[in-house]
Order: C-alpha cells, then structure tokens, then sequence
C-alpha cells in the first residue's frame, strides 16, 4: 500500500504487542490507547484474527510537528497494526515517516519525529 511498511514479527502476537509496549515507552513516547478490533468483533457476534491497533507518540515532538504542519494532526498519534494470520505469522503495519511528511509537506528533519514506528518495529522485526 501506498506509504504504509508492514513487518514480520518473530514473536507471537501477544509478545509482539508487549514488545513494542515496552519499546515505545523505553524511548520516553506514551501508549495512549490499545484498540482490540477483534475484541470488538466478538462484542459483537463476529470473528477476526487478532488484530490490533497502538496508537502512541510524544506530545513534546508532536506538537513541534504540528506547529509546523497543521494538517498532520490527522495523522497523529502514530499507529501501529498489529495482525495475525491463521498460519501465526505475525505482522506489522504503519505510515512511513518518508509518506507522512510528503502528505503534510514536511522535510525530512522535521519529520524525524515520526519515525518512531520504524525504529520499534525494526527491533521486533523477522529477519
């Protein structure tokens, strides 16, 4: 897809969200919400492979990003998807910082901001 990256995992679906929790956090970001799409499903009456979504950043580099582009509020707070196949692969997805600051036009010192995806999903990513 267009400005989205997607990831294979090498951990099981719940290690990789709690990975990437930790990784997030370590890096002095905030997790502001976990939204379990399944979950909901099941609510529901339906069925879908575990997926869910973290919506995470730092308001200080945020709002830095922000104050430039004020467009990029819809785009912020980062995301991250995280999916499982019926196999058990696990993957993976977010915007690129490279799409995102093209969207908001943005050069790439002030987007640095929102590669945080990137990097926390390298540290989880399959070889």
């Amino acid at each position: 897809m267009n400005g989205m990256t997607t990831r294979r995992s090498r951990f099981s679906f719940d290690e990789t969200l709690q990975r990437l929790r930790s990784a997030i956090e370590s890096k002095g970001a905030t997790v502001f919400a976990v939204i379990d799409h399944a979950g909901e499903a099941a609510r529901v009456g339906l069925r879908m492979p575990p997926t869910k979504l973290l919506i995470f950043g730092s308001p200080k580099a945020g709002t830095q990003a922000m104050l430039i582009a004020p467009s990029l509020a819809i785009d912020l707070p980062l995301k991250i998807l995280v999916t499982e196949e019926g196999s058990g692969a696990v993957w993976m997805s977010y915007n690129t910082a490279e799409y995102l600051a093209g969207r908001h036009g943005l050069t790439r010192e002030q987007s640095a901001a929102l590669a945080a995806a990137e990097g926390v999903t390298a540290e989880l990513a399959a070889s």
